[in-house]
């Protein structure tokens, strides 16, 4: 997912004002076991949206994700990951933790929008996270962000499932290897977060290779054996369900079934207009949202959140030809006007609930 379009950004203490918005719920209503909340991308790569993009998404959000690939050129550059998190990353987090909101950070080590091969910036140095070298930044990156950031949540790899089927078995081993030396290095050092890896959804159903049936992620449980918690990116409208009710209740517990862990989406989504083989429409937006409720509710998930809370302009910056990016430019609850959609309604609905831990 576009976690490349996300601003660096840099905000100083003046803009941390406001607070989160209520949640009013009435004795005897449901409830949720889910956080809800957004990353910071706002619809162009203009740092004039950020802060109103930001501002918008924490009224509709009871926790935040920072969502980012590894800054290779920085780290490759001399730059320490210390100083990038605290110059780059950390007025984000306070701005969140200016709203009260717990935070988690979603780590991603290869490419985002082709996972069948390794993170552009690394491709054009001519570098690989095969190597030691890089494997050892990836480490300093880990615990610089733990220890300057202090997530609730922090996911060392995304997608670890479809980076197994699409890349190189040298990659995948390499994604095994420095996730696990940096888990050893947090628990060494007695981190406060619950560290997870995420797995593509779609993957573990066999959506994403032409509908094969339920495969399950027992190779992931088995390769990533450090996690407090299983992180979860699903696009059911890419795994061959055309509409939301036609999604199994037990599309996330399922996952976990015989051997538990909680279970949070930290990427996923449906769009308004049509994507790919679906004919969406923002009534059907809508319908996902609340189906979506009904499959957390099963699974008994502790979080919920988007990457993107708006829609994406491509028309700034249009993407190159054959880029998947088009598929998720209308997941936004907003439009790149950040006007409100249905889908938006369904969601302050669930968040108006009472959570229960």
């Amino acid at each position: 997912m576009p976690h490349r379009l996300l601003v660096p950004i840099a905000l100083s203490l003046g803009i941390l004002l406001g607070a989160c918005g209520s949640d009013p719920s009435g004795p005897g209503r449901p409830t949720r076991s889910y956080l809800m909340g957004f990353s910071a991308i706002p619809p162009r790569p203009d740092t004039a949206l950020v802060l109103p993009t930001l501002t918008l998404a924490t009224q509709h959000s009871d926790a935040a994700l920072i969502q980012l690939s590894i800054p290779w050129q920085a780290l490759l550059d001399g730059v320490s990951a210390a100083a990038e998190v605290r110059t780059v990353r950390l007025p984000l987090a306070n701005f969140y933790r200016g709203h009260g909101q717990p935070i988690a950070v979603a780590l991603d080590v290869t490419d985002g929008l082709n996972r069948a091969q390794e993170d552009p910036t690394l491709l054009a140095a001519g570098r690989s996270i095969t190597e030691p070298a890089i494997q050892a930044l990836y480490r300093e990156y880990v615990n610089a962000v733990d220890t300057i950031l202090h997530p609730e949540f922090l996911s060392l790899a995304a997608e670890t499932n479809l980076i197994r089927a699409a890349t190189p078995g040298a990659v995948y081993a390499a994604v095994v290897a420095m996730t696990a030396a940096a888990a050893g290095d947090l628990r060494a050092r007695g981190t406060s977060a619950r560290l997870a890896v995420s797995v593509q959804v779609e993957v573990a159903w066999g959506g994403l290779q032409g509908g094969t049936g339920f495969v399950g992620i027992a190779q992931d449980r088995a390769d990533f054996p450090f996690g407090d918690a299983l992180g979860l990116s699903s696009y059911p409208f890419l795994g061959g369900y055309a509409e939301p009710e036609s999604i199994p209740l037990d599309y996330y517990s399922r996952l976990v079934e015989g051997n538990p862990l909680p279970e949070l989406v930290l990427e996923g989504g449906w769009p308004s207009v049509p994507a790919g083989a679906v004919a969406s429409t923002p009534e059907l937006q809508a319908r996902y949202i609340r189906r979506q409720a009904q499959i957390l509710d099963r699974a008994g998930a502790i979080a919920l959140f988007q990457i993107t809370f708006t829609d994406l302009d491509l028309s700034a910056a249009p993407p190159p030809p054959g880029s998947i990016l088009p598929l998720f430019a209308h997941l936004g609850l907003v439009d790149s006007a950040l006007g409100a959609k249905p889908a938006l309604a369904v969601w302050d609905s669930l968040l108006a609930l009472d959570r229960q831990e």
